[in-house]
């Protein structure tokens, strides 16, 4: 499963749809989904989805080897709630303190995570059929992706508390039908909501490619975003710089001087130096459109480098600024062929990618940061031991770690997310001696606590 994530207006969709088309090329069955609800598939694709109100859309054939989907949570709401209410409310009353049966979802909209938990459910589901070789999910802006990230631990954690597991299983196996009729449906969800968490978090089956704009802001929420996915455990591929303004050809009618007059590949600054040697006349001096035009793309070019300097280990690719806006199927083809069968970004002649471009060199392949902590024994024995958990986490701003401890559950936050961890077994009998930023990676070491270190 491959996540499109970043910022509202960069291109997602687009290169979303631009991937699946390049997959379905190469023969293989691809399943296209929206996560967004502002859904913008149709109108990328040139294709009218078939809305009924009130009911969750099915999967639409596009072509061959593309199925597309956009997912409507607010619709899903309503029909998985009927069946829960149907089973957990049976003759419940006010039994349990709470009647299903009297509420309406409308009115569970605004609970946070329902939404999102329940397409990523749907997702989930879809992705489990083993109908589709690949799904590629155009997800919402980074922000609400992250919510819909981090919904099923927050879920899981809650219920957990509220209602251990242990529990819900005595209840379902008891002698009181409608407690084990309630016990049974929220272990039915409990389970379907761990399949999407370990589907998220499983390496080998998902990964995320972060599609930015060439711009200064770009670097920084670039790097929140890498940070954010170390931290949740999500498997950044690479990060997608689109619309980069191509490189001109050489100088034609705009620049003022004959075509093919510099050369290929020039720039802007080797046409004015061009000029000043051969003391060509003022006529011949670029345009001030073409002026502008290096100028941009010189900048643009300078954040692409800083963004490779920041995002050690992530690969960093360019896509052209195709001109006209890509939509319709034909245009989008056209796009697709700049991606080759595994879905990486080659670009062509006209887009800089990876290599000893201009841009400069970018790493070999990409980083295999670590999808979980690593403990580790670094010294002593017994109740002198020192234990040291290691975990990838490229931090933007270190003033933002927090680390806390809740029961066998360990808090780390970091650039405005927050996860928790559960702690491997020998150290849930530890306590935490010290924390710090070794580089990239978080070291925190524990110590035996005495009390309950086995003797």
């Amino acid at each position: 499963m491959e996540l499109f994530i970043g910022k509202g207006g960069v291109g997602k969709t687009t290169l979303a749809c631009a991937t699946a088309l390049a997959y379905a090329r190469h023969g293989r069955r691809v399943l296209l989904a929206s996560l967004d609800q502002a859904h913008s598939l149709g109108d990328a694709l040139g294709f009218r989805f078939q809305h009924v109100p009130g009911v969750s859309p099915g999967v639409a054939a596009v072509q061959p080897g593309l199925d597309v989907i956009e997912v409507d949570s607010l619709a899903l709401l309503e029909d998985r709630f009927r069946g829960v209410v149907a089973l957990a409310a049976v003759g419940a009353g006010h039994d349990h303190g709470f009647d299903l049966g009297a509420l309406d979802p409308a009115e569970l909209t605004g609970l946070p995570g329902v939404q999102e938990i329940l397409a990523l459910l749907e997702i989930t589901d879809f992705a489990e059929t083993g109908n589709w070789d690949v799904v590629v999910l155009d997800c919402p802006p980074s922000a609400d992706m992250l919510r819909i990230i981090t919904a099923p631990d927050m879920l899981l954690g809650y219920l957990e508390r509220v209602w251990p597991a242990h529990n819900r299983t005595m209840t379902a196996i008891g002698l009181d039908l409608k407690k084990a009729l309630l016990a049974a449906t929220v272990q039915e969800i409990a389970t379907a909501v761990t399949s999407a968490r370990d589907l998220i978090a499983d390496r080998t089956r998902t990964g995320a490619k972060l599609v930015t704009a060439p711009e200064r802001v770009a670097v920084a929420e670039s790097a929140r975003v890498r940070s954010a996915a170390a931290l949740l455990g999500l498997r950044l591929d690479a990060v997608l710089v689109n619309k980069v303004l191509p490189e001109l050809p050489a100088a034609g009618p705009f620049s003022g001087g004959a075509a093919g007059s510099y050369g290929p590949r020039v720039s802007y600054s080797e046409m004015l130096a061009a000029d000043a040697r051969d003391r060509r006349p003022a006529a011949a001096v670029p345009h001030p459109a073409v002026q502008w035009y290096f100028n941009r793309r010189g900048e643009q070019l300078d954040v692409v480098a800083e963004l490779r300097q920041r995002m050690g280990g992530v690969r960093v690719a360019v896509v052209s600024h195709t001109g006209a806006e890509p939509v319709g199927l034909n245009s989008l083809s056209a796009l697709s062929y700049g991606i080759d069968a595994s879905g990486d970004w080659v670009g062509s002649d006209a887009i800089p990618m990876l290599g000893t471009d201009v841009l400069g060199s970018d790493t070999e392949g990409v980083l295999s940061a670590e999808g979980g902590p690593v403990v580790r024994l670094e010294s002593e024995a017994g109740v002198h031991s020192v234990f040291a958990m290691r975990m990838h986490l490229p931090v933007v701003d270190p003033s933002t770690l927090q680390l806390g401890r809740v029961e066998d559950d360990l808090i780390v936050g970091a650039d405005g997310v927050r996860r928790r961890l559960r702690l491997a077994p020998v150290l849930r009998r530890c306590t935490v001696d010290a924390a710090e930023l070794d580089g990239d990676q978080l070291v925190i070491r524990f110590r035996p606590d005495p009390q309950v270190w086995p003797k």
